[in-house]
């Protein structure tokens, strides 16, 4: 176990801290889906539009002062101001014809396209919502997609359920695979711990060796796991620009540090009780295993 003698960095160590390794890379996508599953929920919700459509006896100036006190409500991610000019416009290159030619006016009115803040976008918030809204007389109505957003949040919590459930079973499964790699290690060296309470060691000096071994695979594989992590999140964004949305820096970082704490918490637990196991046997027991 010394580091003098060549025996600390083994191949025993090197074979723990690749299975380690690949067990805490799969809870690190685990915690990666989750976590970029809540912003792509967030970004979905926050790109559902509203639409407010305003009397045509609302003036320009009356519109952009509307538009800033909207901004100003909680519930207002963003908003955009859509003229009838704006509205004939983009009507015409949608229809490839000018609908002003035939009737001889603008049919279409101004409007603001609002995007809600996430927490907001569900259709019980909308519907007082839209009765805030209605109550200026100038407004005519307030449309949004009722049935996209149920369909949205209905999907989002399906999605959600799911996804926690499978991070619960991950990290069971996680758990015991990184928990049996470190008890076959310490089994092969039960006649060793053995010898050494023999010759009057305490079991804090017996266990200290096999703790700072096992602290350090911990130590290592979480490193590499991270490394990998982020090679493969850095590939995503890189195939796609428009994913820096959803896998944001904070992401990155939850995901590492949930890792890095996971990788020395369970090798340092499953250590210590293995030990302790060890410690308590008597020699006759140490040859029934």
């Amino acid at each position: 176990m010394s580091r003098k003698n060549g025996t600390f960095f083994d191949m025993q160590f090197i074979t723990s801290c690749i299975s380690t390794m690949l067990v805490l890379m799969l809870l690190g996508m685990v915690v990666f889906f989750v976590m970029t599953a809540n912003n792509l929920s967030v970004y979905v919700r926050e790109n559902i539009s509203c639409s407010v459509v305003l009397s045509d006896d609302m003036k320009e100036p009356e519109i952009i002062s509307f538009q800033k006190k909207l901004e100003q409500k909680p519930f207002v991610k963003q908003t955009t101001y859509i003229s009838k000019a704006q509205a004939l416009k983009e009507q015409t290159e949608a229809m490839g014809t000018d609908p002003a030619e035939f009737l001889g006016y603008n049919p279409f009115t101004a409007s603001i396209e609002i995007k809600l803040n996430s927490a907001y976008a569900n259709t019980d918030s909308l519907k007082w919502i839209q009765e805030e809204l209605l109550a200026n007389k100038k407004v005519m109505e307030v449309n949004y997609p009722e049935e996209l957003m149920d369909s949205v949040n209905r999907n989002i919590k399906k999605i959600s359920f799911f996804l926690l459930g499978l991070a619960a079973l991950l990290t069971f499964i996680s758990f015991a695979l990184i928990n049996n790699t470190i008890r076959l290690g310490i089994y092969s060296k039960r006649f060793l711990i053995h010898t050494m309470k023999l010759v009057g060691a305490s079991w804090s000096f017996i266990r200290r060796p096999f703790m700072t071994r096992h602290i350090w695979i911990g130590v290592l594989a979480s490193a590499m796991a991270d490394a990998l992590l982020i090679g493969m999140a850095y590939f995503l964004v890189k195939y796609e620009r428009g994913l820096l949305e959803i896998i944001t820096p904070a992401v990155m970082l939850t995901v590492m540090s949930a890792v890095f704490v996971f990788g020395i918490a369970i090798t340092s637990l499953c250590a210590y009780f293995s030990i302790n196991k060890y410690l308590r046997m008597k020699v006759g027991d140490l040859y029934n295993l």
